[in-house]
């Protein structure tokens, strides 16, 4: 790989290093308009996401690092990455599947998060094939990898469409019975990566109800509608209006933290899930995916206390991220939308982030 330097000004070469055993890089995708996305098949994370203004100047709206180095010893392990092989929360890390209990690492207070320890943000993916605007990369899970059953063979495939959207694809399959939630964790600020806040930006989701939690994240079960509440975003509101708002799901968390549910006319419908905008640079952001549920995290835990790309700090709420996914402990919650796959069945997902201005 040449020592090149992107147009978000990453250097390749900073992406270069073996890792397990495995080579990792830094991808570079761009489409007719002249957008760019990178990405590297370190936690086949998004490492910038670079789109026109309303001045027609490219902008880098995802938070990130500029080498390997730093993403290894990063206090956000999920910056841009693909979170499983269960994203978001599992109560106790505990669950039962065909008569037999899975223990899990305990990662995030008294729950597992994100896959364990070395979830699928931490592992080096296989590069499959690459186009100007594609790329397709693939991971094994190995039977018993992070205390979950089966291999389990996943696929995800990035595009940069020639109309400013990033299609995210994921496919995957399984040898044993398991379970399954897949997300991408791309912290988002459509002002521009380095923007302090992402309080102004305007926010319409497409959903009339949310799943309440416990101060541990983890959802007590039923849906509970939306309207009266600071989670309403059914018409569009900032991000910021109601976030200090002085209710019981906003303090726990603090601030939005919360798995919205999306109206859907059926399962796996692939349909309009919200749209975020921001004033400062006019960027919209048009979010479609066949996911029941979007998790909605406004970067409530970050510090600041490091340096990331163009040594920009990241200080908390200074991006929003969009989780399309299953919902948080579904294993334990019968009424919740499966996320067990089996022998013979295919995985499939599809989520959408349109660009605009």
């Amino acid at each position: 790989m040449d020592n090149m330097y992107s147009k978000s000004g990453l250097l390749s070469g900073a992406f270069a290093k073996e890792l397990d055993g495995e080579q990792t890089g830094l991808y570079v995708l761009t489409n007719k308009q002249g957008s760019e996305i990178t990405i590297t098949n370190y936690g086949a994370k998004i490492v910038s996401l670079m789109v026109p203004d309303n001045n027609g100047t490219l902008t880098d709206v995802v938070l990130g690092h500029s080498s390997i180095e730093e993403y290894l010893t990063s206090e956000e392990p999920y910056f841009g990455a693909v979170c499983g092989r269960t994203a978001n929360r599992i109560a106790h890390g505990k669950f039962t599947l065909e008569g037999k209990e899975y223990k899990l690492a305990v990662n995030n207070g008294p729950n597992s998060l994100h896959g364990g320890i070395k979830g699928f943000n931490a592992v080096v993916w296989d590069v499959l094939n690459l186009s100007e605007n594609s790329i397709e990369i693939h991971y094994l899970s190995v039977d018993g990898e992070e205390g979950f059953p089966g291999n389990l063979d996943v696929y995800v495939t990035y595009t940069l469409t020639d109309d400013n959207a990033l299609d995210i694809s994921y496919r995957a399959v399984t040898d044993k019975t398991t379970i399954l939630n897949l997300t991408n964790h791309s912290y988002f600020n459509l002002s521009g990566e380095g923007d302090p806040y992402i309080g102004d930006h305007v926010l319409t989701l497409n959903a009339d109800t949310y799943l309440p939690t416990d101060e541990t994240a983890i959802p007590y079960g039923a849906a509970e509608a939306v309207k009266d509440t600071p989670m309403d975003f059914t018409t569009p509101h900032t991000i910021g209006e109601r976030i200090n708002d002085d209710f019981q799901q906003l303090r726990f968390g603090k601030g939005y933290d919360h798995t919205f549910v999306l109206n859907k006319q059926s399962e796996n419908e692939y349909s309009f899930a919200g749209v975020c905008e921001s004033p400062k640079t006019g960027i919209r952001m048009e979010m479609f995916t066949t996911e029941p549920g979007v998790q909605m995290y406004t970067g409530n835990w970050m510090t600041g206390g490091f340096s990331a790309k163009n040594e920009h700090r990241y200080p908390e709420r200074s991006a929003v991220c969009f989780e399309t996914q299953h919902f948080p402990d579904s294993i334990n919650k019968p009424g919740y939308p499966s996320v067990v796959l089996k022998p013979g069945e295919t995985f499939h997902s599809r989520t959408t982030y349109k660009f605009s201005t």
